[in-house]
């Protein structure tokens, strides 16, 4: 049986996640954080199943969205075992230029989600295996996705 997970752990997954966000980490820096084939991601856009929807997602978005800012407003964690059920409210910013726009636009929104994270059978660390996007709440004067 797996160790449980601890709030801490927890806690600065989720911190880690959105700090490799904001620098547009590569790709290799976000695999060890997120489970294998059982990976279930939900945007608006897309919903994604493993590691190679997440690759093809995450190369697209980085190549549309810049100057990003992920800032933990709400962070609600219920351990269960060897897995936690995360719900998060962050505030994300980011710039997107759309051609042939003489200037760049600035999204500024709320990002409720939930996510399911578990211990890795593999490394024995903390892994997200399920991200959901329940609702983006748009702050006023924000441009839209």
């Amino acid at each position: 049986m797996a160790k449980p997970l601890s709030e801490s752990e927890v806690a600065d997954l989720v911190k880690i996640w959105y700090k490799k966000l904001d620098v547009h980490a590569s790709l290799l820096e976000f695999l060890p954080l997120l489970g294998d084939d059982t990976l279930e991601m939900t945007f608006p856009e897309a919903t994604l199943h493993g590691l190679v929807d997440f690759e093809k997602w995450y190369e697209r978005v980085i190549r549309i969205f810049f100057d990003e800012v992920h800032l933990l407003k709400e962070v609600k964690i219920n351990l269960q075992g060897d897995s936690a059920e995360v719900n998060l409210i962050v505030e994300w910013q980011a710039s997107v230029w759309n051609p042939p726009a003489a200037k760049s636009e600035r999204i500024k929104l709320d990002a409720d989600q939930a996510w399911v994270v578990q211990r890795s059978e593999k490394s024995g660390d903390p892994v997200i295996v399920k991200y959901v996007v329940n609702a983006l709440n748009y702050q006023e004067g924000s441009a839209k996705l």
